[in-house]
């Protein structure tokens, strides 16, 4: 996997009122991995096939599907010329569902939706604006509507400003809190880039977060602000709700990173720093976690105790900390409900505090 890109990137972030530059329409490859997604997937086409600004061709990948996907796929390359289909054999899963499609794209940029999810109006004309005005950015993003109703809901349609960040200063900031800013949908990514730095790696919950971050290792990244870029539907039936919990989360964005530092993106200059920064917010992540258990009065739960677990698995160091002989004294001495104790409680309002501004700042620019 070569990682070379070779673009001159930004010294420092900026943000900018949008302009377009002259130039033909943008090309955008739209892949849309599809597993028993047949009630869905015709909204997403659609979504794809109806922007304006950029010259659109849609890839659906099905897996495998057991329903009637394929067959609605088909269907739909039959209706829409710039729509075409591969089909597998046997269930691949979702990563090399979408590497097989990004393979096959054309387009100067590439988007990954997912079957359940659609594209805004005019979102990728608003993307690809941003990528030809900095030719360094190499993803660039937006806000997502999360919906979980069969209405959907309406979107912003204009972009008021851009901000555009060298991609370690970005992807410093990510690892300095260890989360992931950006659901999916509202990605689009520079297809070349991504050729450089290479596809998807074949983790379970977290490729599209380690994608992003290899990209931004080697390529500026850019937030679109004031327009919603996608629609993320939110359902009992999606990965993420069926298999997702709070462990298993902290455990494979530790993945993720041990991923993305393991390859390319870990000989890059500040890499060592920026893993021992991810590494470190896992922790109080994991220690917070616990906390929170005895907080709401589960005592040394399982995800107590799992938390505990990968907190001392990532810095062995962490049981000598105070934090770790507090949380231990009192998992012992749990004896009355701990919500009713003031200290508690005021954690529990710092915390909820702490929370709605981080979520109230990502919603106006997209990051924590």
């Amino acid at each position: 996997m070569s990682a070379t890109v070779a673009v001159d990137g930004l010294a420092k972030r900026i943000r900018t009122r949008p302009g377009g530059v002259p130039g033909d329409v943008a090309t955008v490859t739209v892949v849309i991995p599809c597993y028993n997604y047949a009630r869905y997937l015709p909204q997403a086409v659609r979504s794809a096939v109806s922007q304006t600004g950029a010259k659109v061709d849609v890839i659906i990948v099905d897996d495998a599907s057991t329903d009637d996907s394929l067959t609605i796929a088909q269907q739909l390359s039959a209706t829409h010329p710039n729509v075409s289909v591969l089909a597998h054999d046997t269930n691949r899963g979702m990563v090399e569902t979408f590497n097989d499609g990004a393979k096959a794209a054309r387009g100067e940029f590439l988007v990954r939706l997912d079957a359940d999810d659609m594209l805004t109006p005019g979102s990728l004309a608003r993307a690809t604006m941003v990528a030809r005005q900095f030719p360094s950015v190499g993803l660039i993003y937006g806000h997502p509507i999360h919906f979980d109703t069969s209405d959907v809901p309406p979107s912003r349609e204009t972009a008021t400003a851009w901000t555009v960040w060298p991609g370690r200063e970005w992807l410093r900031d990510r690892c300095r809190s260890a989360v992931n800013v950006i659901t999916s949908p509202e990605v689009v990514m520079r297809r070349s880039v991504v050729e450089e730095v290479g596809y998807q790696a074949p983790l379970r919950h977290t490729p599209d977060m380690e994608h992003w971050f290899r990209i931004a290792a080697f390529a500026d990244v850019a937030y679109i602000h004031g327009a919603d870029q996608a629609w993320h539907r939110d359902h009992a039936d999606s990965m993420s709700a069926k298999e997702v919990d709070r462990l298993l989360d902290l455990q494979e964005r530790r993945e993720a990173f041990d991923v993305l530092f393991d390859g390319p993106a870990g000989k890059t200059a500040d890499a060592v720093g920026f893993r021992r920064d991810a590494t470190q917010a896992l922790v109080h992540e994991a220690l917070a976690t616990a906390a929170h258990e005895l907080d709401r009065g589960a005592g040394a739960s399982k995800l107590y105790e799992g938390c505990l677990d990968l907190a001392r698995d990532l810095d062995p160091s962490v049981a000598q900390r105070r934090v770790w002989g507090r949380l231990h004294r009192r998992a012992a001495a749990e004896t009355a409900a701990p919500w009713t104790r003031a200290g508690a409680l005021a954690t529990r309002i710092v915390g909820r505090a702490r929370s709605e501004l981080r979520l109230w700042n990502w919603h106006r620019n997209g990051v924590f």
